[in-house]
């Protein structure tokens, strides 16, 4: 693995992920929320596939919104965490702003530079209406 920007790359340019999926038990509750944080970062509404799950693509990443198959309520993990990459520290002040106005709610330090063992970052954290928690990342260069 490399740290290319702000991005994991394996030695052959492949991503460990091919993607990510929350579920909601409100789909348009969550487009709203999850539409304000993609058009944020530059990122494009979602589209809805013939199973009514959102469907985000941005930055060659593909993020997911559906209603939990087994009919139950959705949950959200605890300790899990969805990152988000970010180009710099203002794309993460203005998705973490996003958030907060279409119903999220801020959770852990208010966004700013943390220093870890790693390198330096910049975060962002938020939890969606449905209480999955979610963190927006600068990796500075």
């Amino acid at each position: 693995m490399a740290i290319v920007g702000s991005s994991l790359i394996s030695p052959k340019g492949i991503f460990m992920f091919s993607h990510v999926m929350v579920g909601a038990d409100d789909i348009d509750r969550a487009k709203v929320f999850y539409d304000a944080l993609f058009q944020a970062i530059g990122g494009k509404p979602s589209f809805t596939d013939d199973r009514g799950r959102l469907i985000y693509m941005h930055d060659g990443a593909l993020f997911m919104v559906t209603r939990p198959i087994d009919g139950q309520s959705a949950s959200c993990a605890n300790g899990g965490t969805i990152g988000f990459t970010m180009a710099s520290p203002e794309q993460t002040d203005a998705w973490h702003a996003a958030g907060v106005a279409a119903g999220g709610t801020p959770c852990e330090d208010p966004p700013g530079i943390r220093e870890a063992s790693f390198g330096k970052l910049y975060l962002a954290y938020l939890r969606d209406p449905y209480g999955n928690k979610l963190c927006a990342l600068h990796r500075f260069g």
